[in-house]
């Protein structure tokens, strides 16, 4: 039987990517082979097709972001705890928002909620730029270090209010919120582009829904993917801190 296109690609990039991480960062071939085991089993049979998603997640090891402790999780088809109430999506999930976005190589891209760094790893793969906002502090730093280990250039940090979008006024070709929103925040679509795009899951705190928003010269168009459930996107804009009163 003839291997499909996109399995090729997966063997393509199966090259180790950072020699010189440390050992705690290694990215052994008993590794590789169940990254391409989650491609396999978990994106593509789900029907994930953009072969330029599925390279990128190749190309990023998934173990990387994750907690050592949880190492032999790492590619499990579920969320795993990321510390302080945050989480490391499931890999389809991250798969279909990622198609979704539709990015490409010219683009400037916001993501809110840097949470691991995973997500923004496969976005700086796809994307010209990447401009991500995380609010606690630690975890950005956290991220930050893992992604300057990989060798990626093209990422800009913030730490704040990523329900208020990145500071002044840049617009973005494209915009991926990781966190559950109220609805979405019109600073966020105030720096979206005519003809842009943003992923947002939106709803209640309990359950949301995958939604892809774009920008036309009448106003937003809306279309809903799939039910979801992310953390809280907290923040002026989105949902109160939990010490805070709603």
């Amino acid at each position: 039987m003839m291997e499909p296109p996109t399995h090729k690609i997966i063997a393509r990039d199966a090259a180790h990517q950072v020699a010189s991480t440390p050992t705690a960062y290694a990215d052994t071939p008993l590794d590789r082979r169940l990254r391409h085991q989650m491609l396999r089993q978990q994106v593509i049979a789900r029907g994930i097709k953009a072969a330029r998603v599925v390279r990128a997640m190749a190309a990023v090891p998934r173990h990387y972001f994750v907690d050592p402790a949880l190492r032999s999780q790492a590619y499990a088809d579920s969320a795993l705890e990321a510390g302080q109430g945050q989480t490391i999506s499931q890999p389809y999930i991250v798969a279909l928002m990622t198609e979704r976005l539709d990015v490409h190589s010219d683009h400037q891209v916001l993501e809110i909620g840097t949470g691991t760094g995973y997500q923004t790893a496969i976005l700086a793969r796809l994307a010209h730029a990447v401009f991500t906002i995380e609010r606690l502090d630690s975890l950005s730093l956290t991220a930050q270090q893992r992604l300057r280990l990989l060798g990626l250039t093209n990422i800009h940090y913030h730490i704040g209010d990523g329900s208020m979008g990145w500071p002044g006024e840049r617009i973005f070709d494209r915009i991926l919120v990781t966190a559950g929103a109220p609805d979405c925040p019109a600073a966020l679509q105030r720096q979206l582009a005519i003809g842009g795009k943003l992923v947002i899951p939106v709803g209640d705190e309990s359950q949301q829904t995958l939604m892809v928003l774009e920008q036309t010269n009448k106003g937003l168009s809306r279309h809903d993917v799939i039910a979801c459930r992310f953390v809280p996107l907290v923040g002026r804009q989105g949902w109160p801190a939990l010490d805070q009163p709603h």
